[in-house]
């Protein structure tokens, strides 16, 4: 089959980094191709350097476009051709309706005036082809996220796509959406529609593929084709990592000591109705060296215990007790909570866990200030110490701690946020989905870094919608569904099937 897209010797440099070095990549019409790599390998710069994100003269190379040299000035002139690219971060509007949102820049309009009525019926049509009931009058806010993708790409459909880019599109969204949006996926390859398919999750790459292309330091390491059999994950693992990876976890031999962190009865109601409860009487611990994962389906309560632990961060009538080391403490504010010795890593990187348009150093210290001043006043000097030493035992990738944590790929952003919370030196870490979003290569990374951290003698509660994570790096697992805790295993008697056995059962009651 013919290539509907060649990318050649593309090569694109930033201040003191080469992004891409050289990449050639070959796309054919009809075909869904993954584009795979860790992070900071390239994947989301080449496909800018295609969108015309970064235009033509900011780099080095040429783009064919079904048989045409393109030139592209912007992502209008992408999207002119057929070439429509769907980033990791929603571009929605979340105050609009679905219709006004899915022709935004793209209006139905008769003598300058929006014709609603094409606007309506045209939103309807698009909706029903991504298997959307909503009204077109819907606002996008009333919407969950796996809709919003559904929105996302109804607007690219919206603007005649040939050759549709998905990067990420799966990473914020639960098993069910995610099958969804593969099998939609596969329904526009059939109706002759292109994609490139961006994703971390190579379980979910391994069922649509047809060819998977591998980036590595901004290099095109290699292209395998997925139609003469599935392709191993090992095999894709091996081509990113540049190394095999028999082994996904890091072995660690426990360490369990005292208790460290004590939870009673913890509850907290929603904060804008406060008639629903949404925690309901919690009761855990954590030991010293001890890493504990709590198991759940998306809404099971999760992200709101635990950030209503941090600071009452979350909810409204937050009630319970906290101890640390036998000594109960406050934890009424994030402040007292870090003071108290705990710290949360959030799902949320990117809203709640950076200031993105400022630096590595300011984050990095952003949560232990007195640590970096001199009678009220930061020390520039201590500040870049500080997060020099973090960058390099984190092994944060950047041309320097002045880089603005905007800039960084996802794995090099949560490696930001682990060190900002390192620097706090808390008791307890409360990991909330501590890799989604990330490479199979920092992924690793990060488990290391956990694994030093229980060897230092701290205590670390993870949450993860990934049981083989929670399997691989816990030593105890406690189960949550509907607020409440319905099972706890030691991670020598657990299961993927006994974990959702739990959950059901619990369903049931």
């Amino acid at each position: 089959m013919a290539a509907i897209l060649e990318m050649r010797g593309i090569t694109k440099t930033f201040p003191g980094v080469r992004a891409l070095s050289d990449v050639s990549f070959s796309v054919e019409a009809g075909e869904i191709h993954a584009l795979v790599g860790e992070n900071g390998a390239g994947k989301s710069t080449l496909m800018k350097v295609l969108s015309g994100v970064y235009p033509h003269g900011s780099y080095e190379g040429e783009i064919v476009f079904e048989g045409e040299e393109r030139r592209f000035s912007g992502i209008n002139d992408s999207e002119a051709v057929g070439i429509i690219i769907i980033h990791q971060e929603l571009a929605l509007v979340p105050l609009l309706s679905i219709a006004e949102n899915v022709f935004l820049g793209n209006e139905r309009a008769r003598g300058g005036i929006i014709d609603w009525g094409a606007t309506y019926a045209g939103t309807k049509a698009l909706l029903e082809t991504v298997g959307l009931s909503e009204s077109p009058d819907t606002l996008v806010e009333d919407l969950g996220v796996g809709k919003q993708q559904l929105v996302e790409i109804a607007k690219a459909l919206s603007k005649r796509v040939k050759l549709l880019i998905l990067d990420e599109p799966t990473a914020s969204l639960n098993e069910r959406d995610s099958d969804a949006l593969l099998e939609l996926l596969l329904r526009f390859k059939a109706q002759g529609i292109t994609s490139i398919l961006i994703s971390h999750k190579l379980n979910e790459i391994a069922k649509v593929a047809d060819s998977i292309t591998v980036l590595r330091d901004g290099t095109a390491v290699e292209t395998l084709d997925c139609r003469g059999g599935p392709v191993s994950e090992d095999r894709i693992i091996k081509g990113m990592v540049g190394r095999e990876m028999a082994d996904r976890y890091p072995p660690r031999e426990s360490r369990i000591g005292d208790l460290l962190l004590e939870v009673e009865g913890w509850s907290a109601d929603h904060p804008l109705h406060t008639d629903r409860r949404v925690v309901k009487g919690i009761t855990l611990n954590v030991r010293r060296g001890e890493i504990v994962g709590i198991a759940g389906l998306m809404g099971a309560g999760r992200t709101e215990f635990a950030m209503s632990l941090f600071g009452r961060s979350w909810g409204r009538n937050v009630t319970g007790k906290v101890r640390l080391a036998g000594r109960e403490i406050d934890v009424s504010t994030v402040g007292r909570a870090v003071e108290n010795g705990l710290a949360y890593v959030t799902e949320d990187r990117k809203t709640y866990g950076l200031v993105l348009e400022r630096d590595i150093a300011t984050n990095v210290t952003l949560a232990h200030l007195s640590g970096v001043a001199k009678g009220g006043i930061i020390d520039d000097m201590r500040e870049l110490a500080v997060a020099t030493d973090y960058r390099s035992r984190l092994r944060i990738r950047s041309a320097g701690v002045h880089q603005d944590t905007v800039t960084l790929s996802g794995g090099n952003q949560q490696k930001v946020v682990l060190a900002k919370w390192l620097f706090a030196d808390p008791q307890v870490l409360i990991l909330d989905e501590p890799t989604r979003g990330i490479d199979v290569g920092a992924k690793y990374e990060i488990y290391a870094l956990m694994n030093r951290l229980a060897e230092e003698g701290r205590g670390l509660l993870v949450i993860s919608s990934e049981m083989p994570e929670l399997l691989g790096m816990c030593d105890r697992i406690y189960v949550m569904n509907e607020g409440s805790l319905v099972a706890e295993f030691p991670v020598a008697e657990a299961s993927q099937e006994k974990i959702m056995n739990a959950i059901v059962r619990a369903g049931r009651r």
